[in-house]
Order: C-alpha cells, then structure tokens, then sequence
C-alpha cells in the first residue's frame, strides 16, 4: 500500500473515530440510550450500535442529521466565511 493509499486509510478511520466519539459523549451527556436514540430519531438500534462501535458504514446525510438532533447538534458546511445548514 502506498503512503497515499495509507493516509487515506487513516483519515477514513480517525473520522469515524471522532464521530463515533461524539455519538457516545453526546448520548451520555443527553442520558439517552441507543433504544431511545432510535426512537427519537428514527434510525434503528442496528445503525447506531454500528457508529458507536466505529464498524465501517455508510449512512445519508438525512439520518446522519436524524442523529445528531435528539442529541442537540447541528449539521453545518462551511467555506471560507460562509456557513449552511444541512439540519434543522
């Protein structure tokens, strides 16, 4: 594997560390369990134990927003000064 191939690994990896990371911190901060998660979100408990155990998966960026509002989080883009909304 090349130094590119690897670092691309790597980047892949550490991102669904981070958001699996901030999936468990901001269940325990909110005290809501992967049941209640589900429910609020509408995401089964099948996905969300998949994130927090940082198993590879793909998701869309409407149930990835469906997940991050029960727990108080905003999905945004940014660019240079501009900011966007991907959730309500």
């Amino acid at each position: 594997m090349s130094d590119s191939e690897e670092k691309k690994k790597f980047d892949k990896e550490y991102m669904q560390f981070l958001f699996s990371e901030l999936i468990l911190e901001a269940m325990e901060e909110e005290r809501i369990s992967v049941r209640e998660l589900s429910k609020k979100s509408g995401v089964s408990t099948s996905i969300i134990h998949h994130l927090r155990a940082m198993k590879p998966i793909n998701i869309t960026i409407k149930t990835l927003t469906s997940l991050l509002k029960p727990l108080g989080y905003q999905l945004v883009a940014t660019k240079g000064g501009t900011t966007v909304k991907l959730s309500s």
